[in-house]
């Protein structure tokens, strides 16, 4: 199967690029480096160093024989997108190439304009690309659990049926996002469902929970082909910057009351879950919606596990709670359904003290590497232009264990550039 990835050098696209090209199918990875981009104006570059993505690729081909095209482009421009498309014709398209981090859709307006931008023109124009080049191809957007926010109901798998006034119908589950980067994915939904009820698309809708680990049966191979490992405020995960502070003597800083639960899942069932939906196509004219993930946890239950197999580990692992820097309910209802992928052939990997010790162990490996200025909060919710400084948010007290919060135990988020 010809498989397009865009968005394929990033923390999901690169190994997926691999694994598609490890099962066979012919792969182009399709990226303009937005990511890196904008992760280096922050401050907040990954813990390893990866190469480019053509030197990921001659890497993975000298390692496996295996071969993964690439082309550097920006997919929010439509000629380029037409271009590719049109030369590629590809029967799938896996959609990652989308500005990926809540906090920074946050910080002011030039990041929430570029968020907005560059999320919805990419999808659009995939749209058109796909309508004008190969209308029979399977669309494979990756959405976010995020779509849904925290209902005080139960979470449908991306429909609700709905009984008023003695009719009924079925909607697309109502959704109400916690951040700019969220309501991007919500309109990527909306954009794909209007042009599937008005053209016939096939399209997949992946409603992602936060994702975890390094390690695929690909990656393994050199660690050059390792996926980007982020663990700061604005694009590490929750997983991710526990595992980095554990191992950096940091405590373990906690949101607020920490009840927030989410879905998660490992980097593994990532590409299950994209595998099995382009083994297992949408029909024309259908919009297949999943939730995707394998587990939830609140983030309280996350650290005490960290600091359970820190702690076994000989790191003293710390827990501190801090002021929330999002606006988000600390303590909910939350009991999403999640059956499609799992009917489909899912077989999950779960978040054992045995795998956490394992990304401890690789953390651990780039120990030297882990700049400790970039771990705490830079952004918040309620301020515009607010990513502070380097020497405002770094400006805290030196702990036993390691640098701390600020002399208030508050993080430092409201400071100007």
């Amino acid at each position: 199967m010809r498989v397009l990835i865009l968005g394929g050098d990033g923390y999901l696209g690169w190994p997926t690029a691999m694994h598609f090209a490890s099962c066979g199918h012919e792969v182009l990875a399709v990226d303009n480096y937005l990511r890196r981009t904008i992760a280096l104006q922050t401050r907040s570059e990954a813990l390893m160093t990866n190469p480019d993505l053509h030197t990921r690729a001659d890497l993975f081909e000298a390692h496996t024989g295996f071969r993964i095209q690439v082309q550097i482009g920006d997919c929010s421009d439509f000629l380029f997108m037409e271009k590719v498309v049109s030369q590629f014709v590809p029967e799938t398209i896996v959609h990652y190439a989308e500005q990926p981090s809540a906090p920074y859709s946050m910080i002011d307006f030039p990041e929430a304009r570029l968020t907005l931008n560059n999320n919805l023109n990419t999808t659009f124009n995939t749209i058109w690309a796909v309508l004008k080049h190969v209308p029979q191809c399977h669309i494979v957007k990756l959405g976010t659990m995020g779509e849904y926010g925290t209902p005080n109901i139960d979470i449908e798998e991306g429909w609700i049926q709905i009984k008023h006034n003695g009719r009924e119908e079925k909607f697309l589950y109502p959704r109400q996002a916690g951040s700019l980067y969220h309501t991007t994915k919500i309109l990527d939904t909306d954009l794909l469902w209007f042009y599937v009820r008005t053209h016939g698309l096939r399209v997949t809708d992946l409603m992602q929970g936060p994702v975890y680990g390094i390690s695929t049966a690909q990656a393994d191979l050199d660690e050059r082909l390792m996926p980007n490992f982020h663990y700061d405020d604005i694009f590490g995960t929750v997983v991710n910057r526990f595992l980095v502070q554990a191992v950096a003597g940091i405590p373990l800083t906690v949101y607020g009351r920490g009840g927030q639960v989410r879905g998660y899942l490992n980097l593994n069932d990532t590409l299950q879950c994209v595998a099995l939906a382009v083994d297992k196509p949408a029909a024309c004219g259908e919009m297949r919606i999943l939730n995707q993930f394998t587990e939830l946890f609140s983030v309280n239950e996350l650290a005490e596990r960290v600091q359970t197999v820190g702690n076994a580990m000989g790191l003293n692992v710390q827990i501190r709670a801090i002021a929330n820097p999002r606006k988000e309910k600390e303590e909910h209802y939350y009991n999403p359904v999640f059956s499609g992928l799992l009917q489909l052939g899912l077989e999950p990997h779960f978040l054992t003290d045995d795998v956490l010790a394992a990304m401890l162990s690789q953390v651990m490996r780039f120990r030297d590497r882990i700049e400790t200025s970039r771990i705490l909060p830079r952004v918040s919710w309620n301020s515009t232009g607010n990513l502070v400084a380097e020497a405002t948010l770094h400006g805290s007290i030196h702990a036993e264990n390691g640098v701390g919060l600020p002399p208030d135990g508050q993080p430092a988020i409201a400071a100007k550039l």
